[in-house]
């Protein structure tokens, strides 16, 4: 069997690895010429998408390089409280307000036996983790999860083993997070020292099983038959719980899409979702390293739901199925610099520095795009992940001293703080380039958000490398009496990044608050910008 680190090393010397070029060709123009005229956003606060699932900017922590251990475990640590957990972290991810934590993996869940990260910690094994060839120390597991994300204010997204696990150890779980008392597994957490039920709803059958570096690598048919009855037996235990099917681990694999429709011909009327994920980087092969591109990519995961979406609903005909599949793309970032060698073995050492990714400020730029991406298609999308929270391909970089802010921070933490309610469908009117294998490309994606009391957020990446543009927003019902928030991401260096010496190399700025009359609100966004205002009544 492939190993996930042999696989990205080959694929992306082969031009393979996270490469749109299947959905886009090759790149042979960028930003030319002059875009002119003032764009139009059009907002009605009646038309909207969908209401925001409160899940859909939720985060990951994999038992991986320094998630976890040196994360937000550290003992030893003098920022750390008597569970070892470190303070500033749980403060960081508290204030930012992340609303659901997947865990534990990943590639490390499908070897992963739940039961040796539990009971007296001192009879806990030291295991050799395949996946990343590390090694655990199993001090933190899923007890410690739950009381960590308590604290951090946080549910857990709860990922099962499904390669070398069973599922009668699956629904083992369930039962023993969920029952309350007098089974075998609910007496057994209660012995552990947890008398309460943690109620978890939310669960994911296994992790990337399409894929030839996963542990227990099978075909669609045969992972879609394990999901059935591991749906089947967990429900037995709990009817309330929401499960997530493994979809295509992105559209780089030569079975996408065909492995998402064999796995739900097994297992539709079993699961309430299906996953997906998806990593971008300015590389050779996905981008020709052009910027212009870059910031584009977003536009490539909108066709990816898309595509999904038409596989989930063509099997629902098929079945004459009432039910209507969610999507859960529980893993998305930036991630193209820390994929092979080194940043991805870890030499069976312990919390390895594994994937540790730095984000220049274009990298927030396109993270941005993301975020509008997710809220355009809220409707359909209701979990989705920021893969990973802390060290690894993180916005949140720890040290034995503090922490830092990565670039692609920031527009992940607006959105957790400001797209809130409803997504609206505005109608955007922009100048366009061109890239060759894309339809005409917007230099403006915009999208926004309405609360029921009258709060209209308003997210707007300008693509355009060299130029600033007039925007004119139009209010179709009833415009936002006061700005109560305006900001920007901009700058003028597209490599720049942020570290432990220089933390606010790039941050958000102050934006000057639009004027409104006789139902417009006119400003400027900056060149290489991803703005944010928000309206109250």
């Amino acid at each position: 069997m492939s190993s996930r680190r042999r696989f990205l090393q080959q694929a992306s010397t082969a031009g393979l690895a996270l490469s749109a070029s299947s959905l886009f060709g090759r790149l042979v123009s960028a930003q030319t010429g002059s875009a002119t005229g003032a764009a139009r956003i059009y907002i009605d606060s009646r038309r909207a998408i969908s209401p925001i699932d409160p899940n859909l900017f939720g985060s990951f922590l994999e038992h991986l390089g320094r998630a976890i251990y040196d994360g937000i475990y550290d003992p030893g640590s003098k920022l750390s409280d008597s569970n070892g957990f470190r303070k500033d972290v749980i403060d960081e991810v508290k204030k930012m307000g992340v609303p659901i934590v997947r865990y534990p993996g990943g590639n490390f869940v499908s070897g992963y036996n739940w039961l040796d990260g539990v009971g007296p910690k001192q009879e806990r094994p030291r295991v050799l983790d395949k996946a990343w060839n590390s090694m655990n120390s199993n001090q933190f597991g899923t007890n410690e999860f739950m009381t960590w994300a308590k604290m951090a204010g946080t549910k857990p997204l709860m990922g099962l083993n499904l390669g070398t696990g069973s599922t009668e150890q699956a629904a083992a779980l369930v039962e023993y997070c969920n029952v309350d008392k007098g089974t075998k597994w609910s007496d057994l957490r209660r012995k552990h020292g947890y008398a309460e039920p943690y109620n978890v709803r939310h669960w994911c059958l296994g992790n990337e099983m399409d894929g030839p570096w996963q542990i227990g690598h099978m075909t669609a048919t045969e992972y879609g038959l394990k999901a059935q009855d591991c749906a089947r037996q967990m429900r037995y235990v709990d009817k309330s719980l929401q499960l997530i099917a493994c979809g295509s681990s992105g559209p780089m694999m030569p079975t996408y899409l065909e492995w998402d429709r064999e796995v739900l011909e097994q297992c539709y009327e079993y699961v309430d979702g299906l996953s997906l994920h998806r990593y971008i980087g300015n590389t050779p092969e996905e981008t020709g390293n052009d910027s212009s591109k870059y910031v584009a990519m977003n536009l490539s995961m909108d066709r990816q739901i898309a595509e999904s979406l038409a596989v989930c609903d063509l099997v629902r005909g098929h079945k004459r199925s009432p039910k209507k599949l969610w999507l859960s793309f529980d893993e998305w970032n930036v991630w193209y610099r820390a994929r092979s060698g080194d940043a991805v073995d870890g030499h069976r050492q312990d919390a390895p520095h594994l994937l540790e990714e730095p984000y220049n400020f274009e990298d927030a730029l396109l993270v941005g795009g993301l975020v509008n991406t997710l809220l355009r298609n809220s409707d359909r999308v209701k979990i989705a992940c920021l893969a990973q929270l802390i060290n690894v391909i993180a916005p949140i970089m720890t040290n034995a001293n503090g922490l830092f802010r990565q670039t692609i921070y920031y527009p992940y933490a607006w959105a957790l703080q400001y797209a809130r309610g409803k997504a609206l469908n505005v109608l955007v009117e922009s100048p366009t380039y061109d890239v060759a294998g894309m339809d005409a490309v917007p230099y403006l994606d915009a999208i926004a958000t309405a609360t029921d009391d009258g709060k209209t957020a308003l997210f707007i990446l300008n693509r355009d490398l060299s130029k600033a543009h007039e925007v004119e927003v139009v209010w179709e019902d009833k415009a936002g009496s006061r700005v109560a928030v305006s900001q920007v991401l901009t700058g003028n260096d597209l490599k720049a990044l942020n570290s432990f010496d220089a933390p606010e190399r790039v941050k958000p700025q102050a934006f000057d608050k639009p004027t409104t009359s006789n139902g417009r609100s006119k400003f400027e966004v900056p060149a290489r910008s991803y703005t944010l205002i928000q309206w109250e009544a």
